[in-house]
């Protein structure tokens, strides 16, 4: 993983977009660089000031994979965020008008204080600075002092209940997202109902809840702790025998009677004893169906479990093949710069001359008197 500076986390955030994968490699690069919590964060917060309201949100998204993402490696993020985002808050309260941003950021909140990030005190101060500034903000940029307090009171009231509907709408999105098999028998039971009951309701477009934003669903859930291979073989493993995949059962199903099923059947009935038998019938198969329906739902949470499992593992291999790929790269430069260095020596050796081939310079000459020659000389 490349080293951290300053210039490079500019640059990093600089080319963040709100796709998945975008926000997950730059948040195990943050988290990889825990050391540098403190430079980071005020990095973060000084350019989430200054980019584009669409932007902050996406901003919001990587601080909510950071600091959830963190926890059991350290509480510096955790620690570090906190000192700043009450002024985030604020910040997006007063220049920020989108209601889906408000909404998402709600969302952020709910999240954390669900799952214990931070406490409900704090939780409740930022989402109150985000909701006050902002209708602040509205009303005091449509009225130059000339308004009476009941004409500012109006607006506020108004941001503020569009805000907590665009809030409710982002939480059911996410509950939506995590219900897929729910959602398909709500909308099969919807579909076969009457045309009145399949109209979407003012307060929620048609196609609003569950279509993804810019590649991912608000607000992004972060990813956990890699599991190990050998945990998740055994989870693979594990759902071959599945319910789902029990023929025997789903045999016995196939070849109950029509009876039990058809209440127009009841009516033909002649005696006490046919209805006894045809009630033992169906308790016998209420038994089998309940006790095969329990076996699929908790399937379907094993499945789910193992579906997260390997979001989180797939994204742990792409970084480590990230990691690789730009070793080998570098490594490559370093061979290409090795090879050019030795050939640019052996072609200098090359075109030195060869001394043992020159000519004898000295051939003929006498030889130089010594220091003991010059000394008997002079006396």
């Amino acid at each position: 993983m490349s080293a951290f500076t300053e210039s490079a986390l500019l640059k990093k955030l600089a080319e963040l977009n709100s796709s998945q994968q975008s926000i997950q490699t730059l948040s195990l690069w943050l988290i990889h660089h825990r050391k540098h919590s403190a430079a980071i964060v005020k990095t973060w917060q000084r350019e989430l000031e200054n980019v584009p309201e669409p932007k902050k949100l996406t901003f919001m998204y990587l601080a909510n994979d950071v600091i959830q993402n963190s926890k059991k490696k350290g509480p510096e993020y955790g620690k570090e965020f906190s000192h700043v985002l009450a002024k985030i808050f604020s910040h997006i309260g007063e220049k920020c008008n989108s209601d889906k941003l408000l909404g998402s950021l709600g969302r952020i909140l709910n999240i954390w204080l669900e799952r214990g990030v931070y406490d409900p005190k704090t939780i409740a101060d930022w989402r109150g600075r985000l909701h006050r500034e902002a209708s602040t903000g509205g009303a005091g940029s449509s009225s130059n002092g000339s308004k009476s307090a009941g004409d500012q009171e109006k607006p506020e009231k108004e941001r503020e209940h569009r805000a907590e509907k665009s809030e409710r709408r982002e939480k059911r999105k996410h509950e939506e997202r995590h219900s897929k098999s729910k959602r398909s028998r709500q909308h099969h039971h919807q579909s076969s109902g009457s045309s009145a009951n399949a109209v979407p309701s003012a307060e929620e477009p048609s196609g609003a809840v569950g279509q993804p934003e810019n590649g991912h669903t608000p607000p992004y859930l972060p990813l956990g702790e890699p599991p190990e291979p050998e945990e998740l073989i055994k989870a693979l493993t594990s759902i071959e025998n599945s319910a789902s995949s029990d023929a025997v059962v789903r045999e016995r199903i196939a070849k109950l009677p029509q009876e039990i099923s058809e209440i127009s059947c009841i009516s033909k009935l002649e005696d006490k004893d046919k209805a006894k038998a045809l009630a033992k019938q169906v308790n016998e198969a209420v038994d089998l169906l309940n006790d095969y329906n329990a076996r699929l739902a908790a399937e379907m949470e094993e499945r789910t479990k193992l579906a997260t499992m390997l979001r989180d593992f797939q994204a742990e291999q792409k970084e480590l093949l990230s990691q690789a790929e730009q070793r080998l790269d570098e490594h490559k430069k370093k061979l290409a710069k090795m090879l050019g260095l030795q050939k640019e020596i052996h072609d200098h050796l090359s075109n030195l001359p060869d001394l043992t081939q020159l000519p004898d310079v000295t051939g003929g000459l006498a030889p130089l008197p010594s220091a003991g020659d010059l000394f008997n000389a002079l006396h």
